[in-house]
């Protein structure tokens, strides 16, 4: 096992931009593939009616299906069991249903529009839903963006939608029908969304390799006197719709409550945060402007020793031991004893599944019975907060393919193969960490820290030869 005496801060080539620059869409047999599933799982469940709920920012269950998010607007997805399914769709959005990559009977929803704009219609929200095929009598599961875990209450009765929409569809299920939260269905252990073929891993790749390199080329912006409002433009690519709020961030954060990006330019000594996200990946960065320590404030000068090399250290085992047929608990407890909660404070988890969008669920969490899976698609997300000092992060997605996964995107994606191999030896041969044979990077900058980012030659690694001599 690591040990901070593994850990060093040296000089290290930084890894290439590799995006294909191509968007990878998901074709016709994956989309079949994916709405099989679901009705497979209807069918265990026993579930009649599966009502999913969509808007902009909680529509990604929605999109599975359908292939797009209804932008503005609220929509719902309302399949059958026996295979009949319906769109409930807003005026703007309506127009979309024959596009949809399932097929669908369209259902017009006025009340899923913006403020003011034209009700005329002469349905209820009751007949609009009754239109769409819900009716009494039935299992009704109702989805929308949240798996409810926690343990204070019963989570198959908590719902994340509107209850307009919750209450009607109570009242048509009546006495004799059964509605539940049905998000499991998706997100949570088993959940269709949670493992991936080629085809999606291609086309989560895109995303995920397109906010590494943004967040390598913000990294080698970053000077003093670049403002916040320069980096963040950097972060933002091809007018790709982000997953997250581009953070661009230099000294003191949330300023009269302020998120974004402003005119504030870097100072030396200032902590950095950098973030970007995109379907399929969330690249992050964060540490101080500094070329030296001896540039940091007095009291965060050991930042490097107290703060960055146990977190590198823990995020090495992390990529050396993750693998398939883990139990997420195993994981979950193997970074509590390389990097303790009590001492570093991370409050979250060590890692979680990402997708359309930037956190799906997390299959990792203490007590986890939850097994990890070839296809999963991974964030390694540990955050330590060290009390006095910045934080660090270097935040990037991986997928854990298996034998078969792996020889299947060999002979189906060449060239993401390629970008995998190569990754994979930049990360073994430059920072020295020897990755699991499950882990896939999803872009080059995996593992790839800068704690102190006006030295940009140098970089967080393990020591050279460090298998041989402990005879690993």
């Amino acid at each position: 096992m690591k040990t901070l005496e593994d850990v060093v801060y040296k000089q290290v080539s930084e890894p290439k931009e590799d995006c294909s620059g191509r968007p990878v869409l998901l074709s016709d047999e994956t989309m079949s593939e994916r709405y099989e599933k679901v009705l497979a799982r209807m069918k265990e469940e026993k579930i009649d009616t599966l009502v999913i709920y969509a808007d902009l920012e909680h529509g990604s269950n929605f999109e599975y299906l359908t292939g797009f998010l209804p932008r503005f607007e609220e929509a719902l997805l309302v399949l059958h069991s026996n295979g009949q399914n319906y769109m409930v769709m807003g005026n703007e959005n309506l127009n979309k249903v024959p596009f949809s990559r399932v097929k669908a009977t369209p259902v017009h929803a006025p009340c899923f529009s913006l403020p003011n704009q034209p009700m005329e219609g002469g349905k209820s929200v009751l007949d609009i839903l009754k239109e769409a095929g819900i009716s009494g009598n039935a299992r009704i599961g109702i989805v929308g963006w949240k798996n409810f875990t926690g343990s204070q209450e019963d989570n198959r009765h908590l719902f994340d939608v509107p209850s307009y929409i919750v209450d009607r569809i109570r009242l048509l299920a009546g006495e004799t029908g059964e509605v539940f939260n049905a998000a499991y269905i998706f997100i949570g252990n088993k959940g269709v969304r949670c493992r991936n073929n080629v085809n999606e891993l291609e086309h989560y790749e895109f995303g995920a390799a397109l906010a590494s390199d943004c967040i390598l080329k913000a990294m080698n912006r970053l000077e003093v006197g670049v403002s916040e409002m320069e980096l963040g433009d950097t972060l933002n690519a091809y007018g790709q719709k982000n997953s997250v709020v581009t953070i661009a961030a230099s000294g003191k954060r949330f300023s009269k409550a302020n998120l974004y990006p402003t005119e504030n330019t870097v100072k030396v000594g200032d902590p950095i945060s950098l973030t970007i996200g995109y379907k399929g990946g969330l690249s992050s960065r964060a540490g101080y402007a500094a070329e030296q320590s001896f540039q940091l404030p007095v009291e965060v000068r050991d930042y490097v020793d107290v703060v960055v090399k146990p977190y590198f250290c823990a995020y090495a085992v992390w990529l050396e031991q993750i693998h398939c047929g883990m139990k997420g608990d195993e994981l979950y407890q193997l970074i509590e004893n390389v990097l303790p909660k009590a001492e570093y404070h991370w409050s979250l988890c060590p890692g979680h599944l990402t997708a359309d969008e930037e956190w799906m669920s997390s299959p990792v969490y203490d007590g986890s019975e939850e097994i990890l899976e070839s296809g999963m698609l991974f964030q390694i997300d540990i955050i330590p907060s060290v009390n006095g000092y910045g934080g660090t992060s270097a935040e990037s997605t991986v997928a854990l393919a298996d034998a078969a996964l792996r020889e299947e995107i060999r002979e189906k994606a060449p060239l993401l193969w390629k970008r995998i191999e190569e990754r994979r030896n930049y990360i073994e041969s430059e920072l020295h960490i020897r990755l699991h044979p499950d882990v896939l990077p999803m872009c080059s900058t995996v593992a790839y820290l800068r704690p102190l980012l006006l030295s940009k030659n140098m970089a967080m690694a393990l020591s050279p030869n460090l298998h041989e001599a402990k005879g690993e």
